[in-house]
């Protein structure tokens, strides 16, 4: 996604891969608030329940139109051309985000349904479904010197993909959720009025930001912090309405530390395999570090960003939403902190400035790294 970043260009003695790699130390305050939101909704969940003067019914799709109008408004497709003949990388990419992750999910889910609720489970195929981050594995992909506009195509493209494919494979799981599970699909299954809703909220909003690019696309380059700052408030307040509803439910009570220790085991183990396939399927297909770099980043990573508002339309009736997020909630400042130490420790291999140079567009890359906490 095209990013203006103000610190990147305080200084142009700084380089993007520098710059990125500078912001990787500060503190993610996405993560602190969403600690606080969830906090807050347990300490005060009736105004963000069903019936409360937030009116989440009405909130909810109003804040997914927001966020995928900003998605559409920041999608450059120039920037998604300039990575378009890498086809190899592309393969390992979306083969890992949206086969191999929901095939490793089942296996998962059915583990995870032994020791904890078909809703822990449901969440942890549902992280599984979801598409990879788009800022942050951008950022990262810079940060470690690698080809930057290769992640930004796979990136975009896997969140245009998951418009139809995450309800797709939710619809699959869910429809063989029988032993245990049967509630759990009868709440949640994606009908026709929730495909309905997700054209209406999340495609529709997505193409119109993408028409008026042309007329809003420069200040929205120029404003980014500003569009990232509403962005992830949105997200925020869904997390908060999300958790409101499944505290009044009593969702959470008899749920222990057990629940959050089962969720951080199921989330590494998930990474470990992802990364550890992306890997091979990359020397396989003889990618260079800076092809496999990006590769590794965007075909292990799962957004947070468009897991929240794809969750309040395709779960809304299900009062157990807040633990269907759970995984992806933990799973984020997972890859976050996994892939930063692997960015840095790959910015330093003796061929990363040839191999990122050769990589790069010679146009202005309109695709510059702006925060890897990015919850995108």
């Amino acid at each position: 996604m095209p990013a203006d970043d103000p610190q990147t260009n305080e200084s142009p003695a700084i380089s993007p891969a520098a710059a990125a790699r500078k912001r990787l130390g500060k503190p993610d305050w996405f993560l602190i608030g969403m600690a606080a939101a969830a906090g807050l909704a347990w300490l005060f969940p009736g105004p963000g329940a069903k019936g409360g003067f937030l009116h989440p019914e009405l909130l909810t799709k109003a804040g997914v139109a927001l966020i995928f109008f900003l998605n559409g408004l920041g999608l450059s497709f120039a920037a998604l051309q300039a990575g378009l003949l890498r086809w190899k990388v592309h393969i390992a990419v979306q083969s890992s985000t949206f086969l191999l992750f929901p095939l490793v999910g089942f296996g998962l889910a059915a583990l995870a349904a032994r020791w904890a609720s078909p809703e822990l489970a449901l969440g942890f195929f549902y992280l599984c479904a979801l598409p990879s981050t788009v800022s942050s594995s951008v950022a990262l992909t810079a940060a470690a010197r690698g080809n930057v506009p290769a992640a930004v195509f796979n990136a975009g493209a896997s969140n245009l993909l998951a418009v139809g494919l995450t309800p797709l494979w939710v619809g699959l799981y869910l429809g063989r959720a029988g032993q245990g599970g049967a509630d759990v699909a009868a709440a949640s299954a994606p009908g026709g009025e929730v495909v309905l809703d997700l054209i209406k909220w999340l495609v529709l909003p997505l193409v119109v930001g993408q028409l008026c690019r042309p007329w809003l696309g420069a200040w929205a380059a120029r404003n980014k912090r500003f569009t990232q700052r509403i962005d992830r408030g949105t997200i925020l307040l869904l997390v908060y309405t999300s958790f409101c509803d499944s505290v009044k439910e009593g969702v959470w009570t008899g749920q222990g530390a057990g629940v959050l220790i089962l969720t951080l085991v199921g989330s590494a183990v998930l990474f470990a395999a992802v990364f550890a396939f992306v890997n091979v399927l990359s020397r396989v297909f003889g990618l260079t570090s800076a092809d496999r770099i990006a590769a590794v980043f965007c075909g292990s990573k799962k957004s947070l960003a468009s897991g929240v508002p794809m969750a309040r339309l395709i779960f809304g009736a299900n009062p157990a939403l807040s633990l269907i997020l759970l995984p992806i909630m933990i799973y984020h400042p997972l890859q976050l902190v996994l892939c930063s130490a692997l960015a840095a420790r790959w910015a330093k291999r003796p061929d990363a400035d040839a191999e990122a140079a050769a990589a790069r567009e010679p146009a202005a890359d309109p695709a510059q790294p702006t925060d890897p906490a990015d919850p995108a």
